[in-house]
């Protein structure tokens, strides 16, 4: 049962015992009950918007996005951010005497509700206090044929109400954001951005009347509303008021849709908190507000210089980027920008903070990182750079360098900061990359596959990974290998862990800090270096499709990718010319007034100061027999307490086989034995014969390391030296080389397979 049916037979139409007149003056009594009784307050704190706020720390508007899609309203204003000519337009139009009566304006009404009683059709009287009181009732709100005659009492009787407990400019501001306007439109502030484009402090007197004349008559046609619109800025402006082209305006003001349903400078992050927060909640209420931990001011500056490098790469097949920054202390985002936005992208609604990318060289510091810690390796031992070829059960890896150049003997701390290939895949062949996935995973980066899948192509970035998670990565090297999860909310507290040792996590982040380890790659004054300490790694996946770079200051870790959402390869942009510059930016912007230190090293770290020997010398004579420059230059060296040694050699004896720290940390120093090994061919070779090449043509090259080397085939000698041609023939053949005293040293198994071409002279084994 309606109420208006419990009134009605309250007050007994259907019983002889009461007089109409009794019954109307029962429900009027009976009013008090309705939404009049409501205060100001409450009724502001119950206003819903259609739209949700994401807020930065300090309270500023960082976006705007619609959750609700019955309704547009945007939020409460506030009656002194209305424009007057608004506020004047309204109360000409709607309610002259608004000001002077007590929530009825006895002078029109009495003839208006008689009229009403008789069912004579009339103007209507109603105030705007009345008009509030039906828009907080939604027992009287108009209906179809308007408004019955009991009604229409509630609502004299409640505006009455409302006039005694609000006061005038509360009754103003809580119908400009209450009152429909147009379609779905409701209140001030959504008709105002919608039709015109603006804040509703910036109506003028012809969108004041325009809007004035919607309140009357919301679906009335675009000449109707002109029409009433032109009276409304007549009474608004006594004199000049120019109603020709108010017409054409007008047309023009009903057909505008301004107001997108998002906008800002956050909309992944909009969307991911919206999405959360409805999830995480008991009731699908969406809040009209959510605070996070983003700086508005960062994020601005993100997204500006974001979107200012990416055009500048336009003519280099590069439109997407994304970027965050994360407080190193506490975890909390302070900038996420997930993409470079509508006018550049062609995927704006790609979120490439979280999206899954190869991420390339960096990973590189976290294998080092490993290695140090499992006293595997040191920051100055030796690794080899130079071509190698590595079995695998998909057949031979080959890793190259991204200049496709070898720098011979090397140390890990030029290894890692000139981002050398062939050396971050042999250290991963100390580690294994089972181990290493696991301590991606312990690092937070939830790797899809295994370790084994991966193999060592996994040192070079081949699974994939987010932004988020690989800035949290580096985020633990700057916390001394303690990591916790990143935050959006404020005051959120994350259980911290241990997820790498202290004592690696400093080693390596010395190491990206020094721009002399980067200079072979980089060079001495690339756009990574800082005026204050910052440690930083680059990174680019196969064929150019990623680019990363991601670094640390003493509080801030920052990690920027760009690229192509769709997954398109880049032209020419590399790790220092696609996301390095924007680092740079987000960086020095940063610490534009706040220095950023070195951190101290923890305990169980010690520095020696270690020299090189030429190539060919040894501990004992540093200078060899050779007058060439030492391998690298003397300088102070971090080490795990028990690792350190002041002295790096490779004996004469070396081969490309030998490299320091695979068997220990001494390893440096070569033992004086002689090493050879076959480099080519490699075990698991298979040659295809083609009987329209000449035989001569068809020889294989056989490569060998070491000296006094004698070749054999299927247990036959067949030449000596470090080097020989062979003239294949099908089937499966052990290609050995022996000393002179017939030892084998080395061996490989190939297959031949085609025609059994053999030239004369030449018997088949």
């Amino acid at each position: 049962m309606t109420r208006w049916e419990s009134l009605r037979n309250l007050a007994g139409w259907n019983s002889t015992k009461l007089s109409k007149p009794s019954a109307i003056f029962l429900i009027a009594v009976c009013a008090h009950s309705t939404g009049s009784t409501a205060t100001f307050n409450e009724v502001k704190a119950a206003f819903k918007p259609s739209d949700t706020l994401i807020l930065d720390r300090h309270g500023e508007v960082l976006h705007r996005l619609r959750t609700d899609a019955t309704v547009r309203r945007g939020q409460w204003v506030a009656l002194a951010d209305i424009s007057p000519a608004m506020r004047t337009a309204l109360v000409l139009s709607e309610d002259k005497r608004f000001y002077e009566h007590s929530g009825v304006d006895w002078q029109a009404v009495s003839s208006a509700a008689w009229a009403n009683l008789w069912s004579r059709k009339t103007r209507g009287a109603s105030t705007i206090t009345m008009q509030l009181a039906g828009l907080l009732d939604d027992d009287l709100k108009r209906g179809p044929r308007g408004r019955n005659v009991v009604q229409k009492l509630e609502q004299t009787v409640s505006a009455q109400i409302l006039e005694r407990n609000w006061r005038k400019d509360q009754i103003l501001e809580a119908y400009l954001n209450l009152v429909p306007f147009k379609g779905e439109l409701v209140g001030i502030d959504a008709m105002s951005q919608t039709l015109f484009g603006k804040a509703p402090h910036g109506l003028d007197a012809r969108e004041a009347a325009v809007a004035t004349a919607l309140v009357r008559a919301p679906n009335a046609s675009a000449a109707q509303v002109a029409q009433r619109a032109c009276a409304v800025l007549k009474s608004l402006q006594s004199t000049g008021a120019d109603c020709e082209a108010l017409d054409l305006f007008t047309s023009g003001v009903l057909q505008r849709r301004a107001y997108a349903a998002s906008a800002g400078l956050a909309p992944h992050v909009a969307r991911s908190l919206v999405k959360a927060s409805t999830a995480a909640a008991r009731t699908p209420t969406i809040p009209s507000a959510i605070k996070t931990t983003l700086r508005a001011p960062l994020q601005r500056f993100a997204v500006q210089t974001l979107q200012q490098h990416l055009r500048e790469l336009a003519g280099r097949h590069v439109e997407d980027g994304a970027l965050v920054v994360v407080d190193n202390a506490t975890g909390e985002i302070l900038a996420w920008v997930g993409s470079s936005g509508e006018d550049i992208s062609n995927a704006a609604d790609v979120d490439g903070v979280t999206a899954l990318r190869q991420p390339g060289s960096t990973l590189k510091p976290f294998i080092y990182a490993q290695a140090i810690a499992q006293r595997r390796i040191t920051a100055a031992s030796l690794l080899h750079d130079s071509g190698t070829q590595i079995h695998t059960a998909g057949g031979l890896y080959i890793p190259q360098n991204y200049d496709h150049q070898f720098k011979g003997w090397v140390s890990t701390r030029t290894a890692l900061g000139a981002s050398l290939n062939v050396p971050a895949v042999r250290t991963l062949a100390m580690v294994s990359p089972d181990a290493f996935h696991k301590q991606l995973v312990q690092l937070g980066l939830p790797l899809k596959e295994s370790g084994d899948y991966y193999g060592y192509s996994l040192a070079l970035g081949s699974a994939e990974v987010s932004l988020i998670n690989l800035v949290n990565a580096y985020r633990a090297l700057a916390n001394g290998g303690r990591t916790s999860a990143p935050s959006l909310t404020p005051g959120a507290k994350p259980r911290s862990r241990n997820a790498l040792d202290p004592r690696a996590a400093f080693i390596v982040g010395d190491i990206l800090s020094d721009p002399l380890a980067r200079a072979r790659t980089f060079g001495t004054d690339s756009i990574l270096a800082t005026r204050f300490w910052t440690a930083v790694k680059t990174g680019t996946s196969k064929d150019m499709r990623d680019n990363w770079a991601v670094g640390w200051s003493q509080r801030y870790t920052v990690g920027v990718w760009v690229g192509n959402a769709s997954g398109a390869p880049m032209w020419d942009v590399s790790g220092t010319t696609g996301a390095a510059p924007i680092w740079a930016a987000v960086i020095n912007y940063l610490h534009a007034s706040q220095p950023s230190h070195a951190p101290q090293p923890p305990v169980g770290v010690v520095p020696v100061a270690v020299q090189f020997a030429t190539p060919g010398g040894s501990a004992s004579d540093p200078a060899g027999k050779s007058a060439s420059a030492p391998i690298e230059a003397a300088r102070r060296e971090w080490f795990l307490a028990g690792t350190q040694q002041s002295s790096f050699a490779i004996n004469s004896g070396a081969t490309d086989a030998q490299y320091s720290g695979a068997s220990a940390q001494k390893g440096s120093q070569s033992t004086g034995i002689q090493i050879a090994r076959i480099t080519a061919p490699t075990t698991g070779t298979i040659i295809a014969l083609d009987p329209d090449i000449p035989p001569k043509n068809q020889r294989l090259t056989l490569l060998a390391d070491g000296t006094n080397l004698h070749w054999l085939i299927d247990g036959k000698v067949f030449a000596k030296g470090p080097s020989a041609q062979w003239p294949p023939w099908p089937g499966r053949h052990v290609v050995r080389i022996a000393d002179a005293k017939g030892r084998v040293l080395d061996e490989v198994r190939i297959e031949v397979r085609g025609a059994g071409v053999i030239e004369s002279g030449t018997r088949r084994r």
